[in-house]
């Protein structure tokens, strides 16, 4: 598994394509923008773990891309190191102040921005933060979102899992498990950008277990659209063999050997609708209303 994905914004092709080869060679997954507001369409795309950013970009100084991201529900988290010549103690601090993580100018030493840049990234992660496999927000970000939700007149909270996750990755082994996990979030993320709003939210709760917040009148068409790409896009995982099969074999050769369905997504919603008087009430209510949902598919297969 690589050790994380990192966007390295910069408009100096030499730099940003020297540290794309030298992260990529110290395990990173690494993607590159040139300008701003590529930079924002690949952080909707897929979101990376940390961003490199320099301040003197063509389009947009990197003081509004940060600004941009620290105050979006889906990318405030994201670690942000500013990497440029410029020095200046105002400058420093006005990158601080906007919430970069760190602060490193040019001309710099690649051995310490790569301790810099792991460090962010598991601090991120201990303080979950951050899923490691599919670099969404966990943990505790989650909950402080809840919190904010309840607090709010209308909202959607989805409570979605991957059926059959386990025996997938029993067979096909944790690396396959990983990608399932990044193409849940991937899938997720595109649907959500393109028929969703941009303060929606979504949370990695850990395993199989993703969420979703976002509002009453959007919650049928994300709810389908969700399930029905998961449900279909999902089979590019399997081998033909089990694709074609409708399921895996396992325990082949013994009296207990049985049929595993493909993997589907159940998901469960409640909303706005009806009174919550603490954030557990919501989350019990969802899974509630998940379980069910799982139920309803066993029972159509």
């Amino acid at each position: 598994m690589a050790q994380g994905r990192i966007l390295v914004v910069d408009d100096e092709e030499d730099i940003a394509n020297m540290l794309k080869i030298y992260f990529t060679g110290q395990g990173y997954d690494v993607d590159v923008a040139h300008r701003g507001g590529d930079a924002i369409a690949r952080v909707q795309a897929a979101l990376p773990q940390l961003v490199i950013l320099d301040i003197m970009l063509p389009d947009m100084d990197g003081y509004t891309l940060c600004r941009n991201l620290r105050t979006n529900n889906r990318t405030k988290h994201i670690p942000v190191i500013f990497l440029t010549q410029r020095d200046e103690r105002s400058d420093r601090i006005a990158g601080l102040e906007l919430g970069a993580d760190d602060y490193i100018t040019k001309p710099f030493d690649i051995d310490e921005l790569r301790l810099r840049i792991a460090n962010a990234i598991r601090a991120s992660e201990r303080m979950g933060l951050t899923d490691p496999h599919s670099g969404l927000p966990s943990g505790r970000l989650i909950e402080d979102q809840l919190r904010e939700m309840i607090r709010q007149p209308q909202w959607a909270y989805f409570d979605m899992r991957v059926n059959n996750f386990d025996p997938f990755r029993d067979k096909y082994g944790f690396v396959a498990g990983d990608e399932v996990l990044r193409f849940t979030a991937m899938l997720i993320s595109e649907i959500v950008d393109d028929k969703g709003a941009p303060d929606d939210f979504i949370g990695h709760a850990g395993g199989d277990n993703f969420v979703l917040i976002s509002h009453p009148d959007r919650t049928e068409e994300l709810r389908q659209l969700i399930e029905t790409r998961f449900n279909q896009e999902v089979k590019a995982h399997y081998s033909f063999i089990d694709r074609e099969k409708g399921g895996m074999m396992l325990d082949e050769g013994t009296p207990s050997e049985r049929l595993v369905p493909l993997m589907t997504i159940a998901i469960g919603v409640v909303t706005s609708e009806r009174q919550f008087y603490d954030i557990r009430e919501v989350t019990e209510a969802a899974a509630e209303a998940r379980r069910r949902a799982a139920t309803q598919q066993a029972n159509r297969a």
